[in-house]
């Protein structure tokens, strides 16, 4: 077995430390995700690009399917915001790998919840690659806003406090 130097060492330290760091940062655009095919997609089979997060300005909830009611108060009061279709979109991310519910259960109740929420985006990440990519929040409910040109100005993970939907409602609006 080879030694290890004090410099090689300090570069595995080094990668670790970045390894583990947000990929997300407020005012930065977060890395470029796809999810298409074994990885995932919308709910009609297309693929899906975090490509799409600009344009408009975007919420997006990644949810693990076990805590998909969690944030239910913030996407109500997004829908009674009633911000206007041409400069806003929301989107529901499903952590399909997060859950001990069978796929076909899940994507049922995501049909449900897409005539609740008709504006809305879903889309089914099967393999966790928000999570890897952007490090977000793993088996939790993670709510992510970003302004028309994709960058991120809103980002909690867990359940939004009504001070936090209070904020969310305010970085949507001052972005439009």
């Amino acid at each position: 077995m080879r030694k290890l130097t004090a410099g090689s060492i300090c570069i595995l330290a080094i990668f670790l430390i970045v390894s583990n760091c947000s990929a997300l940062e407020i005012g930065q655009a977060p890395p470029l995700v796809l999810l298409k095919g074994k990885l995932g997609g919308r709910l009609d089979g297309r693929q899906w690009s975090s490509s799409e997060l600009t344009g408009k300005v975007s919420v997006l909830f990644y949810v693990d399917p076990d805590e998909k009611d969690r944030n239910n108060p913030a996407s109500e009061a997004l829908k009674k915001a009633n911000f206007p279709a041409a400069a806003f979109q929301s989107y529901g991310i499903i952590n399909m790998a997060s859950s001990w519910m069978p796929n076909f259960a899940i994507t049922a109740a995501l049909k449900v919840k897409q005539k609740r929420y008709p504006t809305t985006i879903y889309v089914r990440d099967y393999q966790r690659v928000l999570v890897k990519t952007w490090h977000i929040a793993d088996n939790n409910s993670d709510v992510l806003a970003f302004d028309k040109s994709g960058k991120l100005i809103f980002e909690k993970d867990g359940k939004l406090s009504a001070d936090d939907i209070r904020k969310l409602l305010q970085a949507v609006s001052d972005n439009l």
